[in-house]
């Protein structure tokens, strides 16, 4: 082909439109990936992926989810909390991330009842749940509790100089009763005085503390509560059971006589004898996966021999060194083997059976049909760890969200099968470790040394 200046000019043409194509092309490209978004799990276990349970949960949600991450200016929490909530994305384009540093915001931090570092609060439909594992198990049962219809009325008992549940005063309950209230608990007081019975859609009920006698009809209403199913909390103080004597021989437990005094306590700089410190908790669901300090000041110790259709297990237990102090809380305190009782001393118990007739108790959250219902009773010999003095201290206020969580049988987590990750480790044998070896070592340079002087050669008889 005979090339002259018209062939030249014609193919710099075609090089020119080739160009301008191609640029476009990539253009469009471009712009289409901000548009539309193709991913693919490639891994064995597909653990960058959502399990169908949750997959499922996500596409049921109706509205905007908005999660807020309470986390330092650390690249590593932070792009571990964003991956987790993209993957809830690819299901659910209106779930919404925002990171809020915490220490720039420190009221904000209090309001929220934030404790950990990376903390997520997930809001949905009016209601809110805090996360504090970033694992998908957390998130998706955390998004479960959050759809779950119908109201949880928690009833307070008052008329006996009971702790206010929305109080003021440093004795009250009103931090942890505005929190609730945010988590989607309607907290209401109850004088049972003035009524025939405890109203049916409770969810459960709560004597906080009295100070002033029961009367002989108002035990017969809550014992009748008891018996129709009604679940209950009862936060006791050091003292005497102020007229509900009849419901503690219906739960089967008795108080141990004094106060707990924990030499522990004084590790952590706590010099007030009476100040009871739990580390350690069991396998119950109240405290599953529980690993915070919590705090317990003027605690009393509790025995049960629960009747036999109840099943009690421990849930709060004092150290081992803690005692009993049956005298004055005064001067120096020393254990004394004659008059005081010597732990461990449980401080919470938690006790369960099944709801009497095989119904739903009284203003029972809806649950799994296959789960038969239960009923359930959680009793404290303390009350001081959920006032508004206390509820800051350690884990107090998550404890206590998992005791009302419990009792409103929002317990009822999604089975979410741990990823395991088996191709993240190449096994060879030992003959194959030599041949790779010998390989890369060997074989491989004299190939691409071979290979050069050849070149060399041919280019040569040229």
């Amino acid at each position: 082909m005979r090339v002259t200046r018209r062939s030249r000019r014609n193919a710099r043409l075609d090089n020119l439109v080739f160009v301008v194509l191609f640029l476009v092309a990539m253009g469009l490209l471009a712009w289409l990936s901000t548009r539309y978004h193709i991913q693919a799990d490639w891994t064995a276990s597909g653990r960058n992926s959502l399990s169908a349970a949750s997959i499922e949960l996500v596409e049921r949600l109706e509205g905007p989810v908005t999660i807020t991450a309470y986390a330092r200016e650390d690249d590593v929490l932070r792009s571990g909390i964003r991956d987790l909530v993209e993957r809830y994305r690819r299901h659910k384009a209106d779930m919404d991330l925002e990171f809020v540093n915490p220490d720039t915001v420190p009221d904000r931090v209090r309001e929220q009842g934030i404790t950990v570092d990376g903390e997520l609060v997930v809001a949905y439909d009016g209601r809110r749940e805090h996360v504090q594992a970033h694992a998908e198990e957390a998130l998706t049962n955390a998004l479960q509790r959050l759809t779950r219809a119908g109201e949880r009325w928690l009833v307070f008992t008052t008329g006996h100089g009971e702790r206010a549940p929305l109080g003021q005063a440093n004795h009250d309950l009103g931090g942890w009763g505005r929190q609730l209230e945010q988590r989607g608990f309607n907290v209401r007081t109850l004088n049972l005085a003035n009524q025939d019975e405890v109203p049916r859609n409770t969810t459960a009920l709560v004597i906080a503390g009295p100070q002033v006698d029961f009367l002989a009809g108002e035990v017969r209403l809550v014992t009748d509560y008891l018996a129709r199913g009604g679940n209950l909390l009862w936060l006791h103080d050091p003292g005497g059971l102020q007229g509900l004597e009849g419901l503690a021989e219906t739960l089967g437990i008795e108080f141990v006589p004094g106060t707990i005094v924990d030499p522990t306590s004084q590790l952590f700089g706590i010099e007030h004898p009476a100040m009871a410190l739990v580390t350690s908790y069991g396998f119950h669901q109240v405290t599953r996966d529980f690993d915070l300090l919590t705090v317990f000041p003027q605690a009393t110790g509790i025995t049960t021999e629960a009747p036999r259709d109840w099943q009690p297990e421990p849930i709060l237990t004092s150290a081992g060194a803690a005692w009993s102090e049956t005298g004055e809380l005064a001067g120096e305190i020393g254990f004394d083997e004659a008059t005081d009782i010597p732990g461990p001393l449980d401080i919470g118990l938690a006790l369960e059976r099944a709801q009497p007739g095989g119904e739903p108790g009284p203003g029972a959250a809806e649950t799994d049909t296959a789960t038969p219902p239960r009923q359930r009773v959680v009793v404290v010999g303390d009350g001081d760890f959920l006032s508004n003095t206390y509820l800051g201290n350690g884990g107090n206020l998550d404890l206590g969200f998992n005791i009302v969580n419990w009792l409103a049988t929002d317990d009822t987590l999604l089975n979410i099968p741990a990823k395991t990750a088996p191709d993240t480790r190449l096994a060879f044998s030992s003959t194959a470790v030599v041949v790779i070896g010998i390989g890369f070592l060997f074989v491989l340079p004299a190939l691409l040394l071979g290979t050069g002087i050849a070149i060399w050669l041919r280019r040569r008889r040229r």
